[in-house]
């Protein structure tokens, strides 16, 4: 591992411990060369990931690009970074266990406002917004009483 201080490459592992989920490790190094600190995650990735734009660009699946886009869209929403990281780290699992290492953008974005939907309402729009490219008043209607009527016949199931 390349020390990010110095680049040199030459560190050593003082600690490991998995996350709560364990489905990280946790690693604290230290460069032996300029005794500089710093922390690694270490995670399973079960196949290499490439991606299919909407123009037929082929490029690597990036983890960070999603975790992004998706923090973007919970922005000033009171969700617990955990939840976030575990709804991520549960789309990355989906999209590598799907069979696929070529997964067009549209999967991605279908699966992630799956989530986002049962995550938060309001970071399911903000996505859905950018991710079908609103135009208009009108698409957040659409959006919005999709919504609601999903919550309407939630309520009457329980009624019953």
């Amino acid at each position: 591992m390349r020390c990010p201080n110095c680049n040199s490459l030459d560190t050593q592992v003082k600690d490991s411990r998995p996350t709560e989920d364990s489905a990280v490790i946790r690693r604290r190094r230290v460069c032996v060369a300029c005794n500089f600190r710093f922390t690694t995650f270490e995670r399973v990735q079960l196949r290499e990931l490439t991606v299919i734009k909407r123009n037929g660009r082929r490029v690597p699946f990036d983890r960070d690009k999603l975790m992004r886009s998706v923090q973007i869209s919970l922005r000033k929403r009171q969700v617990e970074p955990e939840r976030v990281e575990k709804m991520v780290s549960t789309i990355v699992r989906e999209l590598e266990t799907g069979g696929e290492a070529e997964i067009s953008s549209e999967v991605i974005g279908e699966t992630v406002m799956e989530h986002l939907r049962t995550l938060d309402d309001v970071a399911y729009v903000r996505f859905a917004s950018v991710y079908r490219n609103f135009r208009e008043a009108k698409d957040f209607a659409d959006v919005l009483g999709e919504l609601s009527g999903e919550e309407e016949a939630r309520l009457a199931a329980i009624r019953k």
